[in-house]
């Protein structure tokens, strides 16, 4: 009786050993993972090292790496629509956090509720409640955020300033009277490029004017689009506007950034992700090869934008992309992602030993300022009113009248539901 029971655990244990590779095994996924994005070039990097992750938990998958090109994705974006609405959807996407993804692909119910996968890892504590709240309605959340970038910086080389004799600016006021220097040694005050970056600087300009209370309250729909706060905000753009180069249309952001790195322009007001640009591609060292600086008159205020990943409705490897969520919120994908990206983590824990010194000057503003959103990167407005503004910046930018703006605006915001 001992011999055969002492046999059958033997056998019971041979199986239980031989079960736990098959089980393991049968855990492994296969097939393709499709991953859209915008991230080429000099962003590509830190994709990759999430995608090195991936592959290293799960070797067995075929990671599909498919970006568009664009600057803060206006390809990508019109490629992912004509996608989304065609029944093709990619696995995961990359879009901005807040009402890009609500107002577009939520509302018209393409996405998946991703609050079970927020609790199941543990995300309700490690990212902040504000942002959790931005990312998700009272019907569930939608994206898993990957970073935390600052749109409102302005940035420039200590030893340009140095040797033209100005110092980084911090507020309009003082802009103004170094531009007047710096056009007088045949130097550019302020490098911009592409449309969007002048929607870009429009925000940063238009906060300054306002102020972090009016800016709220217009995307709360609490101030007019053709108030006189916002006529002003267009009044000190246009002033602004005075001061750039005539070649912007055909630049690229990282093209107007190495107006600043070569020394042709003395200032570039662009998001954290130039940080990345000049720490990784150009080798520069921030605090001494590159500086940086709250865009004039915004300091104590940071205005934000995160990049995340949702999981659209009928996404062809549905268990792929889930897995592909988890290394994007795991506190190892954040911090192996973000220093090569130029942002901070958006997770509370992450080991801030790993970041350069400009990013930990970011990280402690990010939890010490004023907190709003970006328009031009998602946060503060749908795609209608976000694309339309595009427009209306052109419309700015050959007319340069701020009345005709506003009215064009508060039109806009009508049509948007604003």
């Amino acid at each position: 009786m001992k011999k055969a029971f002492a046999k059958m655990l033997i056998v019971v244990a041979a199986a239980l050993l031989i079960g736990a590779p098959q089980a393991a095994q049968a855990d492994d996924l296969k097939g393709d993972l499709e991953i859209f994005s915008w991230w080429a070039g000099d962003e590509g990097p830190a994709l990759e090292a999430l995608i090195d992750i991936y592959k290293k938990q799960h070797p067995g998958v075929n990671v599909i790496n498919a970006t568009v090109t664009g600057g803060s994705g206006v390809n990508a974006q019109a490629v992912l629509k004509t996608r989304m609405l065609g029944g093709e959807p990619p696995d995961s996407f990359q879009v901005h956090a807040g009402q890009e993804l609500i107002g577009t692909w939520v509302k018209a119910d393409r996405m998946e509720d991703l609050t079970p996968l927020f609790k199941e890892q543990g995300w309700m504590e490690v990212f902040p409640e504000g942002l959790i709240k931005l990312i998700g309605t009272d019907k569930g959340i939608w994206s898993v955020p990957v970073n935390i970038h600052r749109s409102n910086v302005m940035w420039y080389v200590p030893a340009n300033l140095q040797k033209w004799g100005v110092a980084a600016p911090k507020t309009w006021d003082d802009f103004f009277a170094a531009a007047d220097k710096l056009k007088a040694q045949g130097v550019v005050p302020l490098a911009l490029a592409q449309n969007w970056t002048a929607n870009h600087l429009w925000e940063s300009v238009a906060l300054a004017a306002m102020g972090a209370d009016n800016w709220d309250a217009l995307w709360a729909g609490k101030l007019s689009f053709d108030s006189p706060e916002v006529v002003k905000a267009w009044e000190l753009f246009g002033k602004v506007l005075q001061y750039t180069n005539s070649d912007a249309p055909s630049l690229s952001w990282q093209q107007a950034t190495d107006m600043v790195v070569d020394g042709r322009a003395a200032f570039n007001v662009m998001g954290d992700w130039a940080a990345g640009y000049m720490s990784t591609t150009k080798k520069l060292a921030p605090g001494t090869g590159y500086g940086w600086i709250a865009s004039p008159d915004t300091t104590g205020t940071f205005m934000f934008l995160a990049d995340s990943f949702g999981l659209p409705k009928g996404a062809p490897h549905r268990d792929n992309a889930v897995a592909w969520l988890k290394v994007l919120g795991s506190k190892e994908g954040s911090d192996a992602f973000n220093p090569l990206k130029g942002s901070i983590s958006a997770r509370k824990d992450s080991d801030l030993s790993k970041y350069n010194a400009y990013s930990q000057s970011a990280a402690k503003d990010w939890t010490g300022d004023r907190v709003v959103g970006s328009l031009a990167h998602g946060v503060a407005a749908n795609d209608t009113f976000k694309n339309g503004f595009a427009s209306i910046m052109e419309m700015f930018l050959k007319t340069k009248n701020p009345q005709a703006a506003s009215k064009a605006c508060a039109q806009l915001a009508k049509k948007a539901g604003i």
